[in-house]
Parts: C-alpha cells; sequence; structure tokens
C-alpha cells in the first residue's frame, strides 16, 4: 500500500478519545480536550499528506465537542444539587 491509500492515525486516535469523552464521567472534559487537538492535528496532516479519515477527524471532532459540553452540564447539575440539598433544612 502507499501513503495515500492509508488513514491518518491522529483521526483514529481522535475518534477513539472522542468516544471516550461522551462515556467517562469526570475525565471526559480532559479527553474531550485531547480529542479536539487530535482531530486539529489529524486534518492538517490530511490537507498536506492527502491521506484518508477526513471522516473520522470530523466525528472525532464532533463527539470530542458534545463530550465536553455534557461533563460541564453534568457538572453544573452535581452543583445545583449539592447547593439546594445544603441549603434546605428539616
Amino acid at each position: 500500500m502507499s501513503e495515500k491509500n492509508q488513514t491518518n492515525t491522529s483521526s483514529i486516535i481522535s475518534l477513539i478519545v472522542g468516544i471516550l469523552s461522551l462515556f467517562i464521567p469526570f475525565i471526559g472534559l480532559i479527553l474531550g480536550i485531547i480529542g479536539i487537538v487530535f482531530s486539529r492535528i489529524a486534518v492538517k496532516q490530511i490537507n498536506k499528506t492527502s491521506e484518508k479519515g477526513r471522516g473520522l477527524a470530523t466525528a472525532g471532532l464532533i463527539c470530542s465537542i458534545v463530550g465536553i459540553i455534557l461533563q460541564i452540564l453534568m457538572v453544573l447539575g452535581l452543583a445545583a444539587f449539592f447547593s439546594v440539598s445544603s441549603s434546605t433544612t428539616f
């Protein structure tokens, strides 16, 4: 196989880390950021080398962004829950 027929490794890593950011609590925020970085690296490499994997990089970027949003909402939800539960008296 020639270089142009291979899938970019960074795009595969981006997709895997992006999917993991959706399902792993708290660490998913960090994984989402890593997924975005790998996605941007993959797109730049694909533009230079004409490798395959642009769709994987895009899917990794989307999963990473959604994972970050879910993690932020989860942290805000937990903060709201504990602030309401600690302010109520019996």
